[in-house]
């Protein structure tokens, strides 16, 4: 639905949600015998369980493939897909695998949990033997030749990323590393069967993707994606496209983004990915948003566009630096930005990430507006400061937006007030009219359905109000982050019976 709106005089156009509800929930979350969600029967089944509880949207994390420390906010590439995600029952279906050789591979013995390390040296052995089973058909080609730019760009890098024993990009031989054009071609050649079977991956991603889109459609339920706002410094598209990164000459960055001290992390943040060359994007049209946009606009019927403080001003750390507090901030490209990913969005809907700092940064309400994309609340915070804090429902002065009760990025709502003292709760408890901490849960999810917000999500973890074993992610941590899984656990009748009665009572 598209709306106009006055502000000061000046008519803007939003983009406006359906009013709704939905869940929070990676797809590696998903349960399954393969030791991580996939985009197989389990993440079909939760399509039914969205549309059971009367919801309208399923969240997702991002999907790209993921290197060191599992991040799906670090990806190999923006614009491939995740192998791991890559459903072996359908491969079984094509005749492409055995089940009994699925089988003859450990998975991890944890249900709720995801071991990685299991994952990286099991999985591609079973793809690369559906790889030699595999026969390219007309779709096929199809598919390699429409995504041939950003895939033949992926594949070889990944290719010689295998061929230099998994070392980032930036410690490969000279010629790879700088992308000579002879030695290019001649690993094109020499590594043909490794980039071959990349692609086939890719391929298989996306087939499958299409498949869940099309029955979540079906269903009336609305996929909402996620965009990192970066790009890890060891993927194809620094490696690709150094022109767009501030980098030194042997290609590390020079400087990486991080976030001063915030709501998620007293000490700030350090993430470690480059820093875009603004100047040299803006010169060719940010052809490389455009794309990236353009392709995830395809993929989901909203995107939200994660940290987008940035595109206003954004903060850069030394790569020396242990976390976030020493940074600069430094300009960024504005509406010269925002112009073209609501260009190349299309009729694709986009939610903005707007927190993150307790620092004022002048322009980001403002440039937000003039787009008309709605951002965010977090119930979560909103009883930390004073009867005016933004996150307070009674405080929302439009619809357009959308309101969680917490994020993948902290504390479950049980393990975030768990040590909160009833003298610290006490406005809290006064405000969702509710007496025990035990409450606490429910009277947020409460809160976030009945107010005035065109959206409201909630993460899956905090519908079984699970504690902080169950958190998705400690921001500037590495080593127990995207592990979590959902595990065979399932919602109760009656309580499902509840949040299908929110959705009711409170037009979702």
């Amino acid at each position: 639905m598209r709306k106009r709106k006055e502000t000061g005089g000046e008519k803007l156009e939003e983009k406006r949600l359906t009013r709704g509800a939905g869940i929070l929930l990676a797809i590696t979350s998903l349960p399954s015998s393969y030791g991580i969600g996939t985009l197989g029967d389990a993440a079909f089944q939760f399509v039914d369980l969205l549309v059971d509880l009367k919801q309208r949207y399923w969240q997702i994390l991002p999907l790209g493939p993921t290197g060191y420390g599992d991040s799906p906010y670090q990806p190999f590439s923006t614009f491939a897909g995740n192998p791991y995600l890559i459903d072996l029952d359908d491969l079984v279906a094509q005749e492409l695998l055995r089940e009994e050789e699925i089988r003859s591979f450990r998975w991890g013995t944890d249900e709720n949990d995801i071991d990685y390390a299991m994952i990286y040296e099991n999985r591609y052995q079973v793809l690369q033997m559906a790889y030699k089973r595999f026969t390219p058909t007309d779709e096929y080609r199809h598919f390699t030749e429409k995504n041939k730019r950003w895939l033949d760009e992926y594949a070889t890098y990944m290719a010689l990323k295998h061929h230099f024993g998994d070392r980032e990009w930036q410690s490969w031989e000279t010629p790879f590393k700088d992308r000579e054009p002879q030695a290019i071609e001649e690993c094109q050649e020499t590594l043909k069967t490794e980039i071959l079977f990349y692609k086939f991956c890719q391929y298989e991603f996306f087939r499958q993707w299409e498949l869940l889109k099309n029955y979540a459609h079906s269903r009336g339920i609305l996929l909402i994606g996620d965009v990192p706002f970066y790009i890890g410094a060891d993927s194809a598209d620094v490696w690709a496209h150094r022109d767009y990164f501030l980098l030194k000459e042997d290609g590390m960055p020079d400087g990486v983004a991080g976030t001063p001290p915030d709501l998620f992390s007293e000490e700030g943040q350090k993430w470690g990915s480059p820093i875009y060359h603004w100047k040299h994007m803006e010169e060719d049209g940010f052809s490389w948003w455009e794309q990236r946009i353009a392709q995830q606009a395809a993929m989901f019927d909203v995107i939200r566009l994660d940290h987008f403080n940035a595109i206003v001003k954004f903060y850069i750390v030394s790569g020396e630096a242990e976390n976030g507090k020493n940074g600069k901030w430094s300009k960024g490209p504005g509406k010269k930005l925002t112009d073209v990913i609501q260009k190349a969005s299309g009729e694709t809907q986009i939610i903005v990430e707007d927190m993150g700092t307790k620092y004022s940064l002048p322009g980001v309400k403002k440039l937000l507006n003039k787009t008309g994309w709605p951002g965010i609340k977090i119930l979560m915070f909103a009883f930390e400061e004073d009867t005016a804090n933004e996150h307070l429902p009674h405080n929302y002065v439009s619809s357009n937006l959308v309101v969680y009760a917490g994020t993948h990025d902290n504390d479950t709502i049980v393990g975030y007030f768990r040590d909160k003292t009833d003298y610290e709760l006490a406005y809290l408890y006064e405000y969702l009219n509710i007496r025990y901490k035990e409450e606490i849960p429910d009277a947020l999810i409460r809160a976030a359905y009945a107010s005035i917000a065109d959206v409201a999500i909630i993460q899956m973890q905090d519908l079984l109000k699970l504690g902080n074993e169950a958190r998705m992610n400690a921001p500037s941590t590495v080593g127990s982050n995207w592990r979590w899984r959902l595990g065979r656990d399932h919602l109760s009748e009656e309580r499902r019976a509840w949040i299908r009665t929110l959705a009711t009572v409170y037009r979702r």
